[in-house]
């Protein structure tokens, strides 16, 4: 197995259509009584079916496969399929590589032209042997040249978790098994705790060779690319582990798992301010993507905690002082305005616009700022964005680029070319309430004594103060104070809704935090920051407090 940091493949589906014989019309020359004269004949072209495959198609198609796949026949299965050369190493792979035999495939009833199945087996080597099940779906389609049934090709036919270029293996794993605990020792696994699967792969293939184990024998998938973890699936012989210390809190990690899962997409990440050190990190659906630390999208009206410092340290605000809160606004061509046009009354505090979340009052102090780059500055000097954060395993720092015109007070209001996950707006908030960046570990940095991110300045006390003022208010009665209500301690927050071209719903944004614990999340079409992720993530803090 090779070494290297987890990075989750994301997308689409790549499929790979061979390339076919095209048939058509030829002549034939010849003479007739031996004259001089040759007469030229034309053969008809074949017909070649077109349209879905029918059920009788679908269901012959996928039998002829499973069955020349289950006997080991890797050549005639990948016959059946509309990527030949694709398909057969991978198909040899699973009896040769992964050492699979004794293979029986049982196919449930086709939806459409969809068949799912599952697949047992049995895994031996070296006198060792373990059965082996899963279950995954292929899709019968037209071939286009043919015109016939076949297997549309992708890696997942042979196993849900293989992707384009991934081999399946089974021998003597190349790391130690890990066992990865919490701060205080508690034992971290994949089963108990799915968010963590990728996470913990990537820890092992990182760490298992210095944590004092011994490898083992095990069957896996082993990635195409250099510095991407292998997944591993299932143990003949486990080795001697080895023990690997992370910052996380059983507690709030298993908070963390249950509250993303009352969602069909979201993400969460729990971060202690005073150190930096990353509490929980939970994703729904938990795949080998981890969106809270690696997801790239637009945070929507939690990131004006960013804009809030650059106006406060600017001196164009101050909590308490008044702000115009209109309806609406248009800047250099481009128009914003609050959510159902709400406005505030002449005299509201910047306070009062930052807890219901008045978009129109920051895009009318751009003009003031006269620095286009302020804002992608205050991100990075202040807030450590950007600044490759080495956190032990893999994820992503946040972006916030510099731009003009209407694109820049997008920004402002976390819209825009500004991307952010759930890990970044944690620790934004982080930032807010210290006043110093701390760049988010997972493991210790005395594990490798890594080089982590340093921001160039901390904000003042003064700006601090009035940064958590504006939170706090926000938590108890603007916004945020509905999904805030449960929480105790010191507590404060900021919602978001970022829309996003072609979905109908915005996403769901929500930051909050209690006493010294942070958390953010995000919740795919949630809508309102209050409706879907603030519940997210006031049930983490409630573990954490």
């Amino acid at each position: 197995m090779r070494s290297g940091a987890k990075v989750a493949v994301v997308g689409g589906v790549f499929v790979l259509v061979a390339g076919g014989i095209g048939y058509g019309a030829y002549n034939v020359l010849g003479s007739e009584g031996g004259g001089a004269g040759g007469v030229t004949s034309r053969k008809a072209t074949p017909e070649v079916r077109t349209g879905p495959p029918s059920a009788e198609e679908i269901a012959g198609t996928s039998k002829g496969f499973f069955d020349a796949w289950a006997a080991g026949d890797a050549a005639s299965a990948a016959l059946l399929t509309d990527n030949e050369a694709g398909a057969e190493p991978v198909l040899t792979s699973f009896g040769e590589a992964a050492r699979i035999g004794n293979v029986k495939i049982t196919p449930g009833s086709a939806v459409g032209t969809k068949v799912p199945y599952t697949v047992r087996g049995t895994v031996s080597y070296q006198g060792k042997s373990k059965p082996l099940s899963y279950a995954s779906e292929l899709t019968v389609v037209r071939g286009l040249t043919t015109g016939k049934a076949l297997v549309d090709w992708d890696p997942t036919v042979v196993h849900p978790q293989l992707t384009e270029g991934a081999t399946l293996r089974t021998g003597e794993s190349s790391t130690a098994r890990i066992e990865a605990v919490d701060r205080d020792g508690t034992v971290l696994t994949k089963e108990k705790y799915p968010s963590l699967g990728p996470i913990l792969d990537t820890l092992r293939q990182k760490y298992g060779k210095t944590s004092g184990g011994s490898p083992g024998i095990e069957t896996w998938i082993e990635s195409a690319e250099d510095g991407q973890a292998d997944i591993s699936l299932l143990t003949l012989a486990k080795g001697k582990p080895g023990k690997v210390q992370t910052t996380l809190d059983a507690g709030v990690q298993a908070a963390a798992e249950r509250a993303v899962r009352k969602f069909g997409q979201a993400s969460v990440v729990a971060v202690k301010p005073s150190t930096g050190a990353i509490r929980a990190v939970a994703n729904n659906p938990a795949t080998e993507f981890n969106v809270a630390m690696q997801g790239k999208q637009a945070p929507g009206s939690t990131l004006k905690i960013v804009t809030a410092a650059l106006l406060l340290e600017k001196g164009l605000v101050t909590a308490d002082g008044a702000t115009e809160c209109p309806k609406g606004v248009m800047y250099q061509g481009t128009s914003f305005r609050n959510l159902k046009y709400f406005s505030l009354p002449d005299g509201s505090t910047f306070t009062q616009s930052f807890a219901r979340s008045c978009n129109t009052a920051f895009i009318k102090l751009i003009d003031d700022v006269k620095d286009d780059s302020a804002l992608a500055e205050e991100a990075r000097d202040v807030f450590g964005i950007g600044l490759d954060w080495k956190t032990g395993v893999v994820s992503t720092d946040g972006s916030v680029p510099e731009e003009v015109g209407g694109v820049a007070a997008a920004q402002y209001i976390g819209q825009g070319t500004v991307q952010m996950n759930a890990l970044n707006m944690a620790s934004i908030t982080a930032t807010a309430i210290t006043g110093t960046f701390r760049q988010p570990v997972i493991v210790p940095q005395s594990l490798d004594d890594r080089q982590l991110a340093r921001a160039s300045r901390s904000l003042s006390p003064s700006v601090v103060q009035q940064l958590k003022t504006m939170m706090r208010a926000t938590a108890a009665w603007g916004t945020g104070a509905t999904s805030m209500a449960p929480v105790g301690g010191d507590k404060g927050a900021k919602t978001g809704s970022a829309e996003v071209d072609g979905q109908a719903a915005s996403n769901s944004w929500f930051t909050g935090f209690s006493n010294d614990l942070a958390a953010a999340a995000v919740v795919q079409t949630g809508g309102h920051g209050g409706d879907a992720a603030g519940p997210v993530v006031a049930e983490v803090l409630r573990a954490g407090g």
